[in-house]
């Protein structure tokens, strides 16, 4: 199999950056370019084809995942279910489809966290809003996350020196979106927190999200902007172990320094180029792509 002959398409958002990056990666080393939108793909299940426009998706030597919605949502989970019809015929999907899946709900990544014995900020799951309530008074300052969320949207922040009232009504409101509530102790980050970037469960660099005003969460959506960071050998390792239990081909682990040490948020499910490039001078697009090239090359010299 020569590179020449290989054909790797980026399931991703047409025209977004990280997408485009990485489908020029692969193109100018195969000479194939596909991006692939989900919403323009059909499945029959009776051809056993995954059609893309013209294309049937399972002829594809590979499929990299850069991202499937624009927001993450049960719609997510869906599509991803699609792609496991192309990995079943053989064709490579990086991460796998089963991997990811375990990331885009929170809950569901926190589980995973927790059972490998990951430090995460103190956190309460409940659908029960006295539950809730009782919550935000243990912790004082409560920051309820959506399961489906990205880049902080949909986080909302609750104080416990409010009065009852205040409190209960934006319990509520959160409710009505939200049936089951995640709800985290707000940590002291002193304005920043590292994202470590792993590729194939190897360690590439760290970089530093620092807000710019006062916004409580760091996030380049609420203002942050990135800088490099040198992780501990303590923290990197911590890094290693988050990301270990999903088997991400790609991914960023994101970890804050608290009072209390170190804690993990999440391990992302698609892991940002952006913050590698900007804080580090890593072209993760690159090396994501050199990555997939010898993965299926190898995959193939073995059949």
């Amino acid at each position: 199999y020569s590179l020449a002959n290989l054909k790797i398409g980026v399931v991703g958002l047409p025209g977004k950056w990280s997408t485009e990056v990485l489908a020029d990666a692969l193109e100018k080393r195969t000479g194939y370019r596909l991006v692939i939108d989900m919403q323009e793909v059909c499945l029959d299940l009776n051809a056993r084809k995954l059609r893309y426009k013209d294309i049937n998706l399972c002829d594809l030597d590979g499929l990299v995942i850069k991202k499937i919605t624009r927001e993450y949502s049960p719609n997510t989970l869906d599509r991803l279910e699609l792609l496991r019809i192309a990995e079943a015929q053989g064709v490579r999907v990086f991460s796998g489809a089963e991997n990811i899946l375990r990331l885009i709900d929170r809950l569901s990544c926190t589980v995973s966290l927790i059972n490998a014995d990951i430090p995460m900020p103190e956190t309460v799951v409940t659908e029960d809003i006295d539950k809730a309530f009782d919550s935000v008074k243990q912790f004082g300052e409560a920051v309820f996350k959506p399961l489906y969320s990205t880049k902080a949207r949909g986080m909302c922040l609750i104080n416990a020196k409010d009065e009852e009232k205040k409190i209960r009504k934006a319990i509520k409101e959160f409710h009505q979106d939200n049936p089951m509530m995640y709800i985290q102790k707000k940590k002291d980050l002193k304005g920043r927190d590292f994202g470590m970037v792993f590729l194939g469960g190897d360690y590439l660099g760290s970089y530093a999200r620092v807000t710019k005003s006062d916004s409580w969460n760091t996030t380049i959506f609420h203002g942050g902007k990135y800088m490099a960071y040198e992780a501990t050998p303590e923290l990197i390792e911590l890094g290693t172990r988050a990301q270990a239990p999903f088997g991400m081909d790609f991914t960023t682990v994101d970890v804050a320094i608290t009072e209390d040490g170190p804690v993990v948020f999440e391990v992302s499910a698609f892991g940002g180029f952006r913050g590698a490039q900007e804080g580090i001078g890593i072209d993760a697009g690159s090396q994501y792509a050199d990555y997939v090239i010898k993965n299926i090359q190898e995959g193939q010299s073995d059949k």
